[in-house]
């Protein structure tokens, strides 16, 4: 019968603690620092914050422009609308008016 006897070493003992620790640790790093990770997701939610207010504000422009549009375009088109639009876009005014750009 054969039998071995294994000097105890020390160093055996530290190899499948230490894989351990390094793969803990890559994964601990990529897991807040990666492309998915914790950090990104803050990104993505303040990207995600800033194009809601800027989608907001789009929102809020073409309801104004459709209100505009349906105003000239409802069958009668009222003349004012018309001349108000028409002077607007000319840059031109009478001399007995005064004119206050409002932006």
């Amino acid at each position: 019968m054969w039998t071995r006897h294994h000097k105890n070493r020390k160093f055996g003992r530290l190899i499948l603690p230490a894989i351990t620790v390094a793969f803990i640790g890559y994964f601990g790093y990529h897991c807040v620092h990666g492309d998915y990770g914790l950090r990104a997701g803050e990104r993505f939610d303040k990207l995600r914050q800033d194009r809601n207010a800027e989608l907001a504000d789009l929102v809020k422009k073409r309801k104004a422009i459709e209100k505009q549009v349906e105003l000239l375009s409802d069958g009668s088109l009222e003349r004012d609308m018309i001349d108000e639009k028409a002077r607007y876009q000319l840059n031109m005014s009478r001399p007995d008016e005064i004119v206050i750009f409002n932006r």
